[in-house]
């Protein structure tokens, strides 16, 4: 990526509301508390024709030995590594704090292009008071209000000019989506951290640590992904706060976003509930589903261990036995690139058009060994099939009375059809219109 712009500052000072106004979008979580962000967030943004990548990032608080202060710090510093212009924004309230100075000397250190943006400049009075900022010894200080838009243009002004011709592509564009979901402290931040060999994301033992729904893009065996780690998805009753709320409803939203959910469940707690509404969810939105059995290694096994808790899933899971299960361990990175490949595969396979005649040639003799029950003393005849040209792989069976076709028929048809053709962790929709 080129033209990252990455917005740093102490906690508090109005940086999640900016990135939200760049992107255009509420991707990232606001709140009075601070330390909201946790990990780094990517999104895209333009200004007079020029695009770029922006990086939103947490409260850099020094010295501080809390255990997400202290991993926050290494987030913002990765995120002053891949800048190639730095906002460091400060608040008009509060004016010039200890913490800014102390931080200042870490955005020097990067030489790198640094703009001052003093934020909560809602008013004349505030903007003058902007002037004491200059103090710290960078070149311009802009004061602006990331709430109201005051003045972002001027900021933005000048950031692009640094920027090269636009040469910028949005590096999400056409790209296949993958959302790992899961309920809280499943392993799903540890899963992107190992494959991508760096920490992207916040890793603890409290449930929780991941609050923003946080886009990675990878690249395995030539082919692009974008890697979604999202909250952790709770029961509503056991929801406790905003904060968790908007997490919910960013890891929903990634949800509704991708192309392939990967549904991760923790192998020490087994197959809940809640594992089951998220699979319903993503079956509902007519996603690619696979189910990743982690920490697979802390299970004492036998000869019959996988079979039956695999066994026990699939019963579970009912009609949507189609879904693909894969028994993993993060931290010892078993069988974590092959998740990935299924993925992928499954990814490909809700993109694939089966011809009219490979169709017809495979159903029909199908249809012709079990026939649709009679209704009413009237017979049911399916004459041709074909696929419709939709998002996902809808099949249309056109015959003489389609309202006399059960579920049980349709259920029949549908397993047929996937041992036919390849649709391992895709939903498939059948339709049925009268000829």
């Amino acid at each position: 990526m080129s033209n990252i712009v990455a917005i740093v500052g102490r906690p508090n000072v109005g940086k999640s509301t900016f990135f939200n106004r760049l992107v255009e979008r509420k991707q990232a979580i606001m709140d009075n508390e601070s330390g909201v962000t946790r990990d780094r967030q990517y999104g895209e943004a333009q200004w007079i024709g020029k695009k770029f990548t922006v990086i939103d990032t947490g409260g850099y608080v020094t010295g501080s030995n809390d255990i997400f202060e202290k991993e926050i710090r290494k987030q913002v510093k990765e995120a002053l590594k891949e800048a190639t212009v730095i906002l460091f924004m400060v608040d008009c309230h509060t004016g010039l704090t200890d913490m800014d100075k102390d931080f200042a000397n870490v955005v020097r250190e990067v030489g790198k292009p640094v703009f001052v943006v003093a934020n909560k400049a809602d008013n004349t009075e505030k903007s003058y008071m902007a002037g004491e900022f200059y103090s710290m010894g960078f070149d311009e200080v802009f004061s602006m209000s990331s709430a109201s838009g005051s003045g972002t243009g001027e900021v933005l002004d000048a950031v692009v000019a640094l920027f090269p011709e636009d040469d910028h592509k949005d590096p999400f564009e056409g790209v296949p989506r993958l959302a790992i979901l899961g309920r809280p402290n499943a392993g799903k931040s540890s899963f992107l951290n190992a494959l991508l060999g760096d920490e992207r994301t916040i890793v603890t033992d409290i449930a929780g640590t991941t609050r923003d729904s946080i886009n990675t893009h990878y690249k395995l065996y030539g082919k692009d992904f974008i890697l979604t780690d999202t909250a952790g998805l709770r029961k509503k009753t056991k929801t406790k706060d905003d904060i968790e709320f908007y997490s919910t409803i960013r890891a929903i939203q990634a949800l509704q976003d991708s192309d392939v959910c990967i549904v991760m469940i923790d192998a020490t707690r087994g197959f809940e509930s809640q594992d089951m509404q998220i699979i319903g969810l993503a079956h509902k939105n007519k996603k690619g589903i696979m189910i990743m059995v982690n920490k697979w290694d802390l299970i004492e096994k036998d000869g019959k261990t996988h079979d039956k808790f695999k066994k026990e899933i699939q019963e579970k899971l009912g009609p949507l036995d189609y879904i693909p299960i894969i028994f993993t361990s993060v931290t010892e990175k078993q069988r974590i690139f092959q998740a990935i490949e299924l993925a992928t595969k499954i990814y490909f396979s809700r993109t694939e058009k089966v011809t009219t005649s490979a169709l017809n040639e495979a159903m029909l003799k199908e249809i012709e060994k079990y026939p649709p029950p009679a209704l009413k003393g009237k017979h049911i005849k399916i004459k041709y099939a074909t696929q419709l040209p939709t998002y996902t792989p809808t099949f249309a069976f056109f015959c003489n009375l389609p309202q006399y076709i059960k579920p049980p028929y349709e259920r029949y048809l549908e397993n047929r059809l996937r041992e036919h053709f390849d649709f391992e962790g895709v939903p498939v929709k059948l339709v049925f219109r009268k000829k």
